[in-house]
């Protein structure tokens, strides 16, 4: 028995993965590889699905997972801390998007209808390029990285209700009030509903299926819940993508959803490729290439209005020139969920073929350029920066009225001082470490809520760009002894090595990175030692291991120095050098290392000293230290009282201490 859409599901996936090997060569997303796949495959250009119907039912069920994967990270409580940048931030691009969109399409002639929905559309960006490639770069937690994060955040959460407003907006009701009632009290009846399940259900279903220690029982359970919610809402008329989402949203409040994620990602991942490879399918080559160049233009001008948007949201949120240009270069995109939304838009005939041709083109070119841009947005960012403009601008572009300062006169005064770079972990603990040793200090940070912590700690604190000229002069670098740069953006770090070299050469600049391959730029540019994480945590780590196998401090010291002085080369390599600890050491033959407890009180070693205990004597044991309380005794004497509840360290051979073990236990 033949079955149609499994030879789709060969070809497509198969040609997918041809597409996606050849796009990793290249560094762009397999997301696009996807679209490209769809595009080849679809009726407009080989026509090798045969199945349309079916493979659409497949990329349903890839957005019902990705919308509950959407819930599950969007913890409330996560949304919480950053709920300023979110809202603010998130409601003026998303808001602002949609206005200028509207009025612009309004103008040239489209229904006021499809130019709001249209504005839907261009109004958000790509969750899963934009997120992967800042993980890549290791700047989700710099400057640009969390109001970025911060956007797309409000972004993946508006979609929600732009599904269920997009019927709302063809009009077809005419008491649209109404409608708009029922769906409400829809939405609180399904909410009052998922309340109850989430706390008097869903936990102890879980806590049993948990308790089974039966992953194939966690896994149907997790997709069993997420399917009914969806089945649930989709009943009553509302989307099962909006089930699937709240669904998610009431895991991510329970200890149970990282591992619910990591479930359910695999059967995401498979899923939504259908969605993908099913939108790509529906562009029209013949439409694309007649209207190449109006296609083109367009893209400039969505490129370019999202752009406005943006920085208009960035300036307003009153970050520098320089976190604004790198948001632009990262966000100006037309999204995954842009594509889900327009196919709720074809449904309800918002969007006629001809607009929807150009927005599929769009789409896909605007996502196709965003690893490109990103990746080449530090250059175009420092070209931006140093175009000449008026005076008044450039003040306000470098964001000089914004300069604030703790203690001003205590900086103006600082000389042969510490200039810390970010108010991190790393930067709190090392101005710590400052104070406690009276080295003068000075920190700066860019980001605000650091900024305003380290304000209310009463720091010597100045708030701006440290890659800016200007912020280096105010915390006198070029008088500075150290430079400790603790900041998570590389490319600002290498930058900053280089305004830093531009003042002083003389001052010694610390580097953190996360990144061994990072080392070698970052010297090149001027710093005298850098210091990656990724690898101190792993010596910091297995220093500790090799004490517990008792190598001998000086051979540990050793590793440790090879280690660094080499760049960190010994582990990425299998490469053994001539000052490796030697494991021989660990082979003392028939003795061992034991502690035991000493738990009876009436055994005859109770109350006694080590030498009358007749530990050593009769069963030739040493006793290396004893653990009593919170407290050890290391220093062990003839004359050392033994108690009970003591926890004995002892050092002899193993059947020795099996006899002794007895003896205590009696």
């Amino acid at each position: 028995m033949e079955i149609p859409i499994l030879k789709d599901i060969v070809i497509i996936l198969g040609l997918s993965i041809f597409i996606i090997l050849l796009f990793q060569k290249i560094k762009v997303p397999s997301l696009l590889g996807f679209l490209l796949a769809g595009i080849i495959a679809g009726p407009h250009a080989f026509n090798l699905i045969s199945s349309q119907h079916e493979v659409e039912l497949l990329s349903e069920i890839g957005i019902i997972f990705l919308l509950f994967i959407i819930g599950i990270e969007l913890s409330l409580k996560g949304l919480a801390a950053i709920k300023k940048t979110i809202i603010i931030g998130g409601g003026m691009q998303v808001g602002g998007t949609i206005l200028l969109t509207a009025f612009l399409a309004n103008i040239i002639g489209i229904p006021l209808n499809t130019a709001v929905f249209i504005g839907f559309l261009f109004s958000l960006s790509s969750t899963a390029i934009v997120l992967k490639i800042l993980q890549e770069k290791g700047e989700v937690t710099s400057p640009h990285g969390r109001i970025t994060v911060a956007i797309l955040i409000f972004q993946d959460i508006v979609v929600v209700p732009m599904m269920l407003l997009t019927p709302l907006l063809t009009g077809q009701d005419e008491n649209i009030w109404n409608t708009l009632g029922i769906l409400l009290i829809k939405i609180v009846g399904v909410l009052i509903v998922i309340y109850l399940l989430a706390i008097y259900i869903v936990p102890r279903i879980f806590e049993l299926v948990v308790k089974s220690k039966n992953r194939e029982l966690f896994i149907l359970t997790t997709i069993v819940f997420c399917f009914s919610v969806a089945w649930l809402t989709s009943a009553i008329g509302l989307s099962l993508a909006l089930g699937a989402f709240f669904a998610g949203l009431i895991i991510s409040e329970s200890d149970y959803s990282h591992q619910a994620t990591a479930n359910v990602l695999p059967f995401r991942e498979i899923f939504i490729s259908f969605f993908f490879i099913s939108v790509g399918s529906l562009l029209n080559l013949e439409f694309f290439f007649n209207n190449f160049i109006y296609v083109i233009l367009l893209v400039i001008a969505v490129i370019l209005l999202k752009m406005l948007i943006i920085i208009i949201t960035v300036v307003t949120l009153r970050y520098p020139a320089r976190t604004m240009f790198l948001t632009v270069f990262s966000i100006f995109q037309v999204g995954e969920f842009s594509l889900l939304l327009s196919t709720v838009g074809l449904e309800n005939g918002l969007l006629p073929t001809n607009i929807y041709q150009y927005f599929l083109a769009i789409s896909i070119i605007t996502m196709a350029l965003t690893p490109f841009l990103m990746n080449y947005a530090p250059r175009l960012t420092y070209f931006l920066l140093k175009i000449p403009v008026p005076k008044t601008i450039r003040k306000r572009l470098i964001s000089y009225h914004n300069i604030q300062l703790q203690n001003h006169s205590n900086i103006e005064e600082l000389k042969d001082h510490l200039v810390i770079i970010g108010y991190g972990i790393n930067g709190k603990n090392i101005s710590k470490a400052a104070k406690s040793t009276n080295i003068p200090y000075v920190i700066v940070d860019l980001e605000q809520d650091a900024f305003l912590e380290a304000k209310s700690n009463k720091e010597p604190i100045v708030f701006g760009d440290a890659t800016n000229p200007v912020i280096l002069k105010h915390l006198h670098v070029q008088e500075a002894r150290v430079v400790v740069i603790a900041i998570s953006d590389p490319d600002a770090t290498k930058k900053i090595i280089n305004e830093v070299r531009n003042y002083s050469k003389t001052a010694f600049i610390i580097v953190r990175t996360r990144y061994v391959k990072e080392i070698e730029d970052n010297i090149r540019l001027g710093a005298d030692e850098v210091i990656p994480e990724e690898f101190e945590t792993s010596i910091e780590i297995f220093s500790r291991v090799l004490r517990k196998y008792l190598i001998p401090h000086d051979e540990i010291q050793n590793f440790i120095n090879q280690v660094r002085s080499s760049d960190y080369e010994m582990l990425t390599t299998l490469k053994v050098g001539p000052h490796t600890p030697s494991y021989q050491h660990l082979n003392i033959p028939n003795k061992e290392i034991v502690t035991l407890s000493v738990k009876q009180g009436a055994n005859k070693v109770v109350e006694k000293t080590v030498m009358e205990s007749g530990i050593s004597k009769n069963y030739g044991i040493t006793i290396l230290t004893i653990k009593r309380d919170s407290h050890y005794i290391t220093d062990i004497t003839p004359d050392t009282v033994i108690k009970q509840g003591d926890l004995l360290y002892l050092f002899g051979a193993p059947s020795n201490i099996n006899n002794l073990n007895k003896e205590l236990s009696l």
